[in-house]
């Protein structure tokens, strides 16, 4: 197999092959778990949990939800039910595109070692060569000395 079209196989990369695998629910739930996993999140549902809080507390016409903050609570419990199972489908991804990273390495490493040992070979080979010569001048040399 030439270079080219080993290029025009591997032209994709591994990740670029598990993205295109991904079916709408897949990438639904990664961003999903992205965005539950960050800073912003925190801070926007923190702000939210004290506004709630505040105006649940300090509300002077009409308290939807007075302490203890059932609804509130209610509404964790949803978002800790939903949140699970679409965090965990998104671990189970990355395992897999870990699986797939590991498995696209050790492919890399196999061609490397291979290429690797035919250098070598032709590294042997040329200094065998180059031997030959050494060793055919010299006896050259002894059959026919210089004077």
């Amino acid at each position: 197999m030439n270079a080219v079209s080993k290029e025009k196989k591997h032209s994709k990369t591994w990740h670029d092959q598990h993205k295109e695998s991904l079916n709408f629910g897949s990438k639904l739930a990664d961003s999903v778990a992205s965005g539950m996993g960050s800073w912003n999140f925190i801070i926007i549902q923190t702000l939210l949990v004290i506004m709630w809080m505040g105006l649940n507390i300090l509300g002077f016409a009409y308290h939807w939800d007075v302490y203890p903050f059932i609804l509130l609570n209610l509404l964790f419990s949803t978002q800790a039910a939903y949140a699970a199972p679409i965090i965990m489908m998104a671990q189970n991804r990355q395992n897999d595109r870990d699986r797939a990273q590991a498995f696209s390495d050790y492919q890399t490493n196999k061609e490397a070692k291979l290429e690797i040992e035919e250098l070598a070979r032709k590294l042997n080979s040329i200094e065998v060569d180059k031997l030959d010569k050494i060793i055919t001048k010299l006896e050259e040399m002894k059959i026919y000395p210089k004077k």
